[in-house]
């Protein structure tokens, strides 16, 4: 029974394997007039997708931690002036209040069209290797940063019928090795995002969450947090449980998890910009590779102790299977 609901899920799934081609189809928004907020443009998703919807002719606030940075400054240096640099940290109310202030100030006269919620950070640790503070920072970046985001902006799509638009990850369902606080943050995100396309259905603005895969190569979302850091941070306690052997196999395990993703951002910004533009928008994108797709097809119905001992190793386990 186990395998024939997983080919039947499989099969469902079937019309998101060419992805790319369908997301690049069916493009029917012209961005003149239009405007598109979106954060977390300093680099990664956030910032290939402002210069892809400027070049379509929208209006683009382009939300960036750092204004003066590099990243900023290529927007710039690469856009036309459809393209305002925001300063905008998700965390601050401050700033989003600023950030709305300058919006509703420079709206060309079709509106705000949509927000693409994309300001995200992630890091790696088993939830024992971590503090309060660790998991706060996480939860308050990718959950709370895209609840601030919307509260500020809903009432500007509210009125154009527009589109919300999450990046989530396939870490919202995906439990994985020393991914704990990043899977919290982003499964609370589309319980978020879920319930605000219910409640927004009656209002005809429309709610996407994209969930890339192993996109880490392709950004710079992973902070390159060496065994040495978490080492130095442990207390002898917890140093004696695990011992350094252990750390240094797990750090392992991630980094070459992450060699074999995605090199490049396209899947991802065909997805985005098929969110904002079609006439009907999906209410999710999962991009991943075939192979990973017919996985995720059938990993609900996966007995949890399998799941659990065969597909999410100990580092000691996976630091064989990362030399096979």
């Amino acid at each position: 029974m186990y395998f024939l609901s997983a080919y039947f899920v499989g099969f469902c799934f079937l019309p998101f394997i060419p992805l790319m081609s369908s997301c690049r189809s069916n493009h029917v928004l012209d961005g003149c007039g239009h405007a598109v907020l979106i954060t977390g443009c300093d680099s990664g998703f956030g910032h290939h997708l402002a210069r892809c919807l400027d070049q379509k002719g929208f209006v683009v606030f382009a939300g960036c931690l750092s204004p003066g940075g590099a990243g900023a400054q290529s927007l710039v240096r690469q856009s036309s002036s459809n393209l305002k640099i925001l300063k905008l940290d998700v965390t601050r109310d401050e700033d989003l209040q600023q950030a709305k202030k300058m919006v509703q100030e420079n709206l060309p006269e079709k509106g705000l069209w949509a927000v693409v919620s994309n300001a995200g950070i992630s890091d790696w640790a088993e939830i024992e290797w971590s503090t309060i503070e660790d998991f706060q920072k996480m939860v308050d970046v990718n959950l709370f940063g895209s609840i601030r985001t919307s509260i500020a902006f809903l009432p500007l799509v509210h009125a154009s019928k527009g589109r919300m638009v999450f990046v989530s990850s396939i870490f919202s369902f995906f439990y994985c090795l020393n991914m704990g606080a990043y899977s919290v943050s982003k499964r609370g995100l589309e319980a978020f995002a879920d319930c605000l396309r219910v409640e927004m259905a009656s209002f005809g603005v429309k709610v996407s969450i994209i969930q890339p895969g192993n996109f880490g190569q392709a950004t710079n979302i992973l902070k390159r947090k060496t065994a040495l850091d978490i080492w130095n941070k442990l207390d002898d306690e917890k140093k004696r449980i695990f011992g350094r052997e252990y750390i240094d196999l797990a750090n392992d395990y991630f980094t070459s998890t992450c060699r074999v993703g995605f090199k490049d951002t396209d899947p991802v910004i065909a997805a985005m910009l098929h969110a904002v533009t079609s006439a009907r928008p999906k209410h999710r994108y999962l991009l991943v590779s075939t192979m990973e797709m017919f996985f995720f097809s059938i990993f609900p119905f996966l007995p949890t102790l399998l799941a659990d001992c065969k597909l999410h190793p100990t580092p000691f386990q996976a630091s064989k299977l990362c030399k096979i």
